[in-house]
């Protein structure tokens, strides 16, 4: 159960039922997170704005999810791996390809390189080194794609503690965390 409480968008008011709406007509559904997330209108426009800049990014969408996918493993957020998974098989991601993805790889050479520079980043905290930095370039990003996985990155570690603070429901197809690599602590 969620510790916070999970708007309604049929009961809720304001800048709140606003913008749930918008979530409800774009998405066909309204899931448990932007629920939760709506008990701050604020906090929830501020997502839905980086959320819908994302869009236009030389980053693809399979890219993407393949990012939030890694992000989220690495986090340990069952609400997000469960949630990026659905919705990167409708980007077109294999489950071969996001068993991968969460492992910071890809079966893609240059969304491998992103991959991996997006798990660094989460991992260290954005303090990458500089062969992770230049392996990122190594694998065809340029300097507008970096900025771009950096905020994609921070997108996602923003949705992970959310979802892992507040407890929110899984509201897709439960996929469990992967284990712990053997000699690291969960």
């Amino acid at each position: 159960m969620a510790r916070v409480p999970v708007i309604d968008p049929k009961t809720a008011t304001g800048a709140a039922a606003t913008l749930l709406g918008a979530v409800q007509a774009q998405l066909g559904v309204t899931p448990n997170f932007i629920r939760v997330l709506a008990n701050s209108p604020k906090a929830l426009e501020g997502f839905l704005g980086l959320y819908g800049a994302a869009a236009g990014f030389a980053v693809d969408k399979a890219t993407q999810e393949r990012i939030a996918l890694a992000v989220a493993e690495g986090n340990g957020c069952q609400y997000c791996v469960s949630a990026h998974t659905a919705i990167g098989r409708h980007a077109g991601l294999s489950n071969e390809e996001m068993a991968l993805n969460r492992r910071g790889s890809s079966l893609d050479a240059k969304a491998a390189g992103t991959v991996a520079f997006a798990k660094a980043l989460n991992d260290h905290l954005g303090a990458v080194t500089s062969a992770e930095f230049d392996a990122a370039r190594a694998a065809g990003l340029s300097d507008g794609e970096i900025v771009e996985v950096i905020a994609i990155v921070a997108l996602n570690i923003f949705t992970n503690v959310l979802g892992k603070a507040t407890r929110v429901e899984i509201d897709f197809p439960t996929v469990e965390l992967m284990p712990a690599p053997l000699g690291v602590a969960a």
